[in-house]
């Protein structure tokens, strides 16, 4: 049972150090998609990965075109504050890919308009809350994916 993890261009080292090890804890792979706003060396990705780092199955990849290119025909979620679909209707499956995008913007439209079937959303109960952190959002799919495959 096994999930993998996407960063789309992350920016935020500790963001990613989190996830990292959440992604070990979880026995996910990470994917990050290239361009980083950090070097994988960041002092700060190190710290909130804590010693796990070097533990981790991580495959880095140089474009979104490389990674959808590699990865096309495999089962995958995005995720959006503009899905209509709540997070709770995925029908996960082994090894899919939950695709999340960068802390400032998301994911690029490029992607929420190609794959708008398999897009979907963390319910936000109040209109004072644009979005949650990125590592929070992951943890929230990671482990109703793991609940709904055990």
């Amino acid at each position: 049972m096994a999930l993998h993890i996407v960063l789309i261009e992350p920016e935020i080292p500790n963001n990613t150090g989190n996830i990292g090890r959440l992604a070990l804890a979880t026995g996910s792979t990470l994917h990050l998609v290239k361009p980083f706003g950090f070097e994988l060396t960041d002092k700060r990705l190190k710290r909130a990965g804590l010693d796990y780092w070097p533990h981790l199955e991580l495959v880095v990849h140089e474009s979104i075109e490389a990674f959808f290119g590699k990865h096309k025909n495999k089962k995958m979620a995005l995720f959006s504050s503009h899905s209509e679909k709540e997070h709770w209707s995925i029908d996960f499956e082994d090894e899919m890919f939950l695709i999340f995008g960068k802390e400032s913007v998301g994911l690029p439209q490029k992607l929420t308009e190609k794959y708008p079937y398999c897009l979907y959303k963390i319910p936000l109960y109040s209109p004072h809350v644009r979005s949650l952190n990125l590592a929070n959002a992951v943890g929230i799919v990671i482990y109703e994916g793991l609940r709904q495959l055990r």
